[in-house]
């Protein structure tokens, strides 16, 4: 569980990414939790898109997809969420106290 520190620090860092995956008309499916889990796992911290044909809010794809993918959900701006689980291997943020 984050602290709200560490969501902040998270939620400026995903300011400047683009969206890798897009969460289309077919919704969530096991290809798209199977690749924002391997995204997951390269990159720690991803930003998602929810394209308008999609029967999913931001929000409700985000809470769905951190549970499939254990991770944690930072935020839904508009039809963007960000989601982010930590690779104990290969750190790429630390993360404030």
């Amino acid at each position: 569980m984050l602290t709200g520190k560490q969501r902040s620090f998270l939620k400026g860092k995903a300011h400047n990414m683009d969206p890798i995956v897009q969460i289309g008309k077919d919704g969530i499916t096991e290809n798209v939790i199977a690749q924002v889990d391997e995204t997951l796992e390269a990159r720690e911290l991803i930003k998602l898109r929810v394209l308008n044909n999609s029967l999913y809010s931001a929000k409700e794809a985000a809470e769905e997809l951190a549970e499939a993918c254990n991770a944690e959900f930072i935020q839904a701006i508009g039809n963007v969420l960000v989601l982010y689980r930590e690779n104990n291997e290969k750190k790429q943020y630390n993360l404030p106290k």
